[in-house]
């Protein structure tokens, strides 16, 4: 008798970053396992991030209306259920919700495997009394980990190539037209203030890098944000804002396009690594060590210092402990000019 063809459900709902970071993981288990067929649960909003990877199936699920709740999340389930033929689950977030869906699936009569997400260890590396300063297994490791749980064996590569996008929309084209061909994209913002640079330093560095060879591309959304950055647009020449201008599959072209990204520790940072274009971090209260990296990135690209207090965060959700956000405040500007110099000669 024919064996039943492969089909793996992957449970992912959220933030935007944590789902940009499965998509390199996705893609090797593909590569290395040319049969198996993948179908992607997440936020109906990253679709994106998700489209031309062949034998791979995503489907949005809407947490706030059709999927609320355990009915809503039972209803989720029969949807899958109907859609595609599922052999395992892997669940990726390991929370609530993903833990009832996924138990509807165990209940079935399928495997399921959940992400370990190595809090315990996190935690003794960001509290303040006795701090275990070590670096952690990365994000991506602990996704093919579930994999591997599965029986689905693969070496992350830690390599992504870096090609610019031709397909376009009408709406990117005309924005790139007005630019340098060479152009660095900069995404100012983060979730939480612990993890911004501060945004009159950050202007300061915008200004030194739009006076070289580059266009400056700036990212952001909201209302707050994208008055910010047109300002910063008006003000500086060389300056482009896509701030509220562009869908999320219209911004991974425009990121695409870049040399380069400057981002915070923040999706923004993943994106642009799923794409392969090379990223300078800036890091406050997190740090590279609690696994959160883009993919590929080289740690010398990641601009920090080194204070004693941190890491005092994982997502950098928690005040300072100090008070004065050494840990930002610290950073230089030219310090960040430095970097980007190593990464991509400006002058």
């Amino acid at each position: 008798m024919q064996a039943k063809p492969a089909h793996i459900l992957l449970i992912r709902f959220s933030a935007m970053g944590d789902v940009a970071m499965a998509v390199p993981v996705i893609k090797e288990l593909l590569i290395n396992y040319p049969s198996l067929t993948v179908t992607v649960v997440s936020n109906k909003h990253f679709a994106a991030f998700f489209t031309g990877i062949e034998r791979l199936n995503f489907f949005g699920a809407d947490l706030k209306a059709d999927h609320k709740g355990i009915n809503g999340l039972f209803r989720l389930y029969r949807q899958l259920n109907k859609l595609h033929a599922i052999t395992a689950v892997a669940d990726l977030h390991n929370v609530l919700r993903s833990k009832i869906l996924a138990g509807f699936f165990r209940i079935g009569g399928l495997r399921v495997m959940t992400i370990n997400k190595g809090r315990k260890e996190k935690r003794e590396l960001v509290r303040k009394e006795q701090k275990n300063f070590r670096r952690l297994k990365t994000t991506h490791q602990r996704y093919a980990d579930v994999m591997y749980r599965l029986g689905y064996s693969f070496v992350l590569k830690n390599k992504v190539n870096h090609e610019i996008s031709t397909d376009i929309s009408v709406n990117v084209k005309a924005f790139l037209e007005g630019c340098k061909e060479k152009k660095i994209c900069i995404a100012p913002f983060a979730k939480h203030k612990e993890k911004m640079y501060p945004l009159e330093k950050m202007q300061n560095v915008v200004e030194m890098i739009a006076s070289e060879n580059y266009s400056i591309i700036l990212i952001g959304g909201g209302n707050a944000e994208k008055e910010l950055l047109d300002k910063w647009e008006k003000k500086m020449p060389a300056v482009f804002s896509a701030a509220g201008q562009f869908s999320l599959q219209e911004e991974m072209q425009i990121i695409s396009n870049c040399e380069l990204m400057i981002s915070m520790d923040s999706a923004n940072m993943h994106i642009a690594a799923m794409l392969g274009v090379p990223v300078l971090s800036v890091w406050g209260a997190t740090h590279p060590y609690t696994g959160f990296m883009g993919y590929s990135l080289d740690r010398g690209s990641a601009v920090q210092i080194d204070l004693s207090c941190r890491p005092c965060s994982v997502f950098g959700n928690k005040p300072c402990w100090r008070g004065d956000h050494a840990c930002m405040l610290g950073i230089s500007e030219a310090l960040i000019l430095e970097t980007v110099e190593k990464l991509l000669p400006i002058s």
